[in-house]
């Protein structure tokens, strides 16, 4: 199966650098970005769409959805919770500790890396057992980290700074 994944557009809280768990919509570059995408994936011949119920991700996933495709929305595409970071500057901690699926460092009560990879890989596994040919998934920077692990593996410095996307990117994966 082809799984498809892209990262919402934009937010105000993207453009800040700050961590954010509020339920954010995307901005005007975000619509931006979304629009450029659905100009990419237009030829992408996927059966539905899989989207995070964040109301970024939701309206991203409607402005691409241009051949208006069954959404269905899934509590395990939701971003990593930063707990009580929410609102901080991204500078504030060391983001390669917070980023880095072995550590055991703790910056506030956040989610830690395992709990998230956990479960988008519980989403990705039950995904496996359907029988599409093709889906697009729409959710977030985090869900792309848990993505890049399942598929690629998870660096052996367990550092996942870099293995996410950017808003408004799509990734390509095989699922078998």
């Amino acid at each position: 199966m082809n799984v498809y994944i892209v990262r919402h557009g934009q937010t105000d809280s993207n453009l800040a650098g700050v961590y954010n768990y509020l339920n954010e919509d995307i901005n005007e570059n975000g619509i931006e970005q979304a629009k450029n995408l659905s100009e990419k994936i237009k030829d992408l011949d996927y059966e539905l769409i899989y989207c995070s119920p964040l109301k970024r991700a939701m309206h991203t996933a409607n402005i691409i959805n241009i051949h208006n495709k069954t959404m269905l929305f899934d509590e395990r595409l939701q971003e990593r919770n930063p707990g009580n970071l929410s609102g901080k500057e991204l500078t504030s901690i060391d983001r390669n500790k917070y980023w880095n699926y072995f550590s055991e460092e703790k910056f506030a009560d956040e989610e830690s890396v395992k709990e998230l990879f956990s479960r988008v890989y519980q989403f990705l596994d039950e995904l496996k057992q359907k029988e599409y040919k093709s889906v697009l998934i729409v959710a977030h920077s985090g869900v792309s980290k848990a993505f890049y692990g399942y598929f690629n593996g998870v660096p052996s410095d367990g550092n996942l700074l870099k293995c996410g996307l950017k808003n408004g990117e799509l990734a390509k994966y095989e699922l078998n």
